[in-house]
């Protein structure tokens, strides 16, 4: 399967947009077109069983993208990916390294990531709503959490609408075509070269922000940005500012200008 996908501009350079874990590719609504205005070639894809991708199969999300990046006959991407995406965005670095020329890492999950209590405390409710089938409740608990303050009612009800249709799909999915681990861990990082730009929110929990002291340690070739009014999703949170950080990332003399 194809992953269901956008693709904007023509530029020498790609770029691929990978969303977080209670979104689709609709969540880069607001960066899609301002870079391939810039002068990208960009490609969002809806990870499978997000969006318009199902559940058709077993799978590795990670191979689910190097498989599109074939498909559309891409060699390289700086690849941007938010949270979970960002977590698919390292593994994808690491298993695929050839099709990595940069990454940009928002609020970025990592393989191998080891909740604190509280997360872990908050995932177990998360679990409870799903299991008494109150998904409304459930995709308020997301909304709440990892939206920070700057986030509108627009974007609230964006990830409203994306999440409970996430998971509904996954859900509905039989556990045999769950994903498979890519057999990546946290020691894999730090063999990922290319130039990485760690992205984290004041608002975001903890335990992103400790993701973030992290990967500025381990990535061999990183430059950490905090952003002062950022929540977990800075891409809905202030679309424009977002867009501009990473435009401004993607034009520095580095190697994956030439990808």
């Amino acid at each position: 399967m194809t992953l269901s996908h956008d693709l904007a501009g023509d530029g020498p350079s790609t770029v691929l947009l990978l969303h977080s874990g209670v979104c689709d590719r609709r969540m880069w609504d607001g960066q899609f077109q301002a870079l391939a205005d810039a002068g990208h070639r960009v490609v969002r894809c809806d990870l499978r069983g997000f969006g318009d991708s199902p559940v058709d199969a077993p799978h590795t999300h990670a191979d689910d993208v190097r498989d599109l990046l074939d498909h559309l006959g891409i060699e390289r991407a700086a690849v941007v990916g938010s949270s979970f995406g960002g977590r698919i965005a390292l593994e994808l670095a690491v298993r695929h390294p050839g099709h990595v020329s940069a990454l940009a890492l928002l609020g970025s999950d990592v393989p191998g990531f080891t909740p604190s209590a509280e997360l872990e405390a908050w995932g177990e409710r998360e679990d409870e709503l799903l299991e008494a089938g109150d998904l409304d409740a459930a995709v308020e608990l997301n909304v709440d959490t990892w939206l920070g303050p700057e986030a509108g009612p627009e974007a609230r009800a964006l990830v409203r609408e994306m999440q409970r249709h996430a998971f509904e799909v996954q859900l509905a999915a039989p556990e045999e075509f769950d994903p498979a681990e890519p057999g990546v861990g946290a020691d894999d990082l730090a063999g990922i070269e290319v130039p990485a730009l760690v992205v984290t929110g004041a608002h975001d929990h903890p335990d992103f922000r400790a993701v973030a002291d992290d990967l500025t340690r381990v990535l061999p070739d990183a430059r950490r940005v905090d952003l002062d009014w950022a929540g977990h999703l800075p891409a809905l949170e202030r679309p424009d500012e977002t867009a501009r950080l990473l435009t401004a990332f993607l034009a520095e003399p580095t190697s994956h200008r030439a990808a």
